[in-house]
């Protein structure tokens, strides 16, 4: 019986790894992409709001600053928990008119780069200095200082979550790009 040569094995192996982190960038992908979905849907609610706010001010003349700030904090959770879906959809800003002078291969390259050197570091940083705010604000039971205002640890999660899922989101990027430059995919 003849034995596999080591390098096959090795070989072989490296695939499975690939193939591993393929699979957890695709988990990555279908969260972030059933978010998205999801947070159309907060656009919506924010909208109604908005608009059930203004008419009940214009008509009755009453209203609630909690009507205005649970506005606001449904506009935080659109950005802050879009960010990962705006990635996935490649739909965030870049300088289109140089990108796409580039071959697929160097676009590649340059955004590999930009998620190790840039955004994985920042969201790092962001989500360590946001992190405090929130646990304060949780732990304090922390109010807003408006009339009949709502409590502010809600908006504050949004945050490092916000991040969290950005940065699960580059690390999805970043194995997409790297079984792309290794031909994998």
């Amino acid at each position: 019986m003849a034995l596999p040569r080591i390098g096959a094995i090795v070989e072989w192996r490296r695939g499975d790894f690939v193939n591993g982190l393929l699979k957890l960038s695709g988990v990555v992908d279908t969260f972030n992409e059933w978010l998205g979905r999801l947070i159309m849907w907060l656009v919506l609610a924010a909208v109604l709001i908005s608009a059930g706010n203004a008419i009940v001010r214009k008509a009755f003349n009453i209203g609630s600053n909690a009507f205005l700030e649970i506005q606001w904090y449904l506009f935080a959770g659109v950005f802050m928990l879009g960010v990962g879906y705006v990635m996935l959809k490649n739909a965030h800003v870049r300088i289109d008119f140089i990108s796409s002078k580039l071959s697929k291969r160097t676009n590649a390259i340059i955004d590999a780069v930009g998620i190790v050197v840039f955004l994985m570091p920042l969201c790092l940083i962001l989500i360590t200095l946001s992190w405090p705010l929130f646990h304060n604000a949780w732990v304090t039971g922390e109010m807003s200082q408006n009339a009949g205002g709502l409590i502010r640890w809600p908006a504050y999660l949004l945050m490092p979550l916000g991040f969290s899922i950005l940065l699960a989101q580059a690390v999805s990027e970043l194995i997409k790009r790297i079984a792309y430059l290794r031909g994998v995919i």
